[in-house]
């Protein structure tokens, strides 16, 4: 069983920061991508930003330049510094990993985070 848990979520002033993180752990042989996903009520889930294990990055056109996500494969942990957040980054966030379980051959599986919540607002 794998398990993400997300942490650092909370409320914020419009220009402010917060820092997202996610930690993976169970019966894990290698993780691809993780990525961090959000959903605003009434909206469909979006990316906002991934990473490969080799550190390619890409992010929502509504958050480059604000937020930069990182990942440590040795602890099997992605983050998301946000920046300069906006009204409109008020979401749910989810950590998503592409995970190759140890004793699995051919797939790999999506794993998702409970959600952390963000919510910038004045």
């Amino acid at each position: 069983q794998v398990q993400l848990v997300e942490s650092g979520g909370g409320l914020v002033q419009p220009g402010g920061s917060l820092r997202l993180s996610c930690a993976a752990s169970g019966s894990i042989d290698s993780i691809s991508t993780m990525g961090w996903y959000r959903q605003a009520p009434g909206k469909q889930r979006e990316s906002v930003a991934t990473i490969t294990r080799g550190g390619s990055t890409n992010y929502a056109d509504s958050v480059k330049g604000r937020f930069t996500i990182s990942r440590d494969n040795a602890k099997n942990t992605v983050s998301l510094q946000m920046n300069s957040l906006k009204s409109e980054d008020t979401a749910a966030y989810y950590c998503n990993a592409n995970i190759l379980l140890r004793g699995s051959y051919y797939y790999t599986n999506d794993y998702w985070g409970q959600g952390t919540q963000v919510t910038v607002s004045s």
